[in-house]
């Protein structure tokens, strides 16, 4: 366990909400002097959640689906959400595919851990073919060459495939909300337990602050985002962050709660993600 003096390791994605939510607490906009912070490492999320398997940061971007992994280890903020509605993951493909047609594609995911392949397995667990796992950023590429029948696509690509010559099979997200009515809980950020609710709570108010540093100032972190960003249309890039970063990204309140547990228990009870009585949320109270 760290001592109070003992910077924390952080981690997050170099998606456009993910750096837009952050700049201002490793920009020195916001006052984090009550926790210390090493400089930040920007990874692919599935790189987070298999480094979350291992332990290895302080406080990291989780996809929801990799939470249900590791909750023993770590709880979940209240801020820096990736969670809402209209924002899901798309399966797509080349060309439009009958209903029962589904179970036979090779469909290419982002990742194991990743709530997109959860969100998949949820929605078809039939599929005969094993989903092939590849980097998010590659997987249209792979969908247009044929390498892979289909593809679950996350971040700025929900804005793009079209200009790959693809089309939209299933929108998860939305399929989602039809079946359950809750908002889809994409990733949070989540603390180590071991650094106690004191100092979660401390870390949870910074994000926050950061947050809506963020929504007050919108153009200031234009450079940091777009040097980060796979997309570098301001366009793409100003819609996705208009999509991902909103009001349960400034505290996920008690509807994101609720997504999130109903999420948690349909993975559990799909066998997809381990039973635990532990408390997914890091009391501060």
């Amino acid at each position: 366990m760290k001592n109070r003096s003992q910077p924390l390791s952080i981690g997050y994605s170099p998606c456009p909400n993910d750096t837009f939510i952050f700049y201002a607490l490793v920009h020195g906009q916001v006052d984090s002097s009550p926790v210390l912070f090493d400089q930040p490492l920007l990874e692919d999320v599935e790189t987070l959640n298999l480094w979350a398997i291992e332990k290895r940061l302080d406080i990291t971007k989780l996809s929801f689906h990799a939470l249900g992994h590791v909750i023993e280890d770590y709880c979940v903020l209240s801020a820096g959400a990736a969670l809402g509605r209209g924002c899901g993951p798309l399966l797509v493909a080349r060309q439009m595919v009958e209903p029962d047609e589904l179970t036979r594609l090779r469909v290419a995911i982002p990742g194991r851990y990743t709530t997109a392949a959860l969100l998949f397995r949820l929605f078809l667990p039939e599929c005969i073919i094993e989903p092939v796992e590849m980097r998010f950023d590659t997987i249209m590429g792979a969908v247009q060459q044929g390498l892979v029948d289909a593809g679950v696509i996350i971040h700025e690509s929900r804005f793009t495939y079209g200009d790959f010559g693809l089309v939209c099979l299933k929108d998860l997200g939305q399929w989602w909300e039809d079946m359950t009515g809750y908002p889809i809980p994409l990733g949070c950020i989540a603390a180590k337990r071991s650094l106690g609710a004191g100092r979660i709570e401390k870390i949870d108010s910074a994000i926050r602050e950061s947050v809506q540093w963020g929504i007050d100032h919108p153009t200031k972190s234009g450079d940091y985002i777009r040097c980060h960003a796979q997309e570098l249309d301001t366009e793409v890039v100003r819609s996705h962050i208009d999509l991902y970063v909103n009001d349960y990204s400034i505290d996920m309140g008690d509807e994101g709660r609720e997504a999130v547990a109903h999420f948690i228990q349909r993975g559990r009870g799909a066998g997809a993600l381990p039973e635990s009585d532990i408390d997914l949320w890091c009391r501060l109270t």
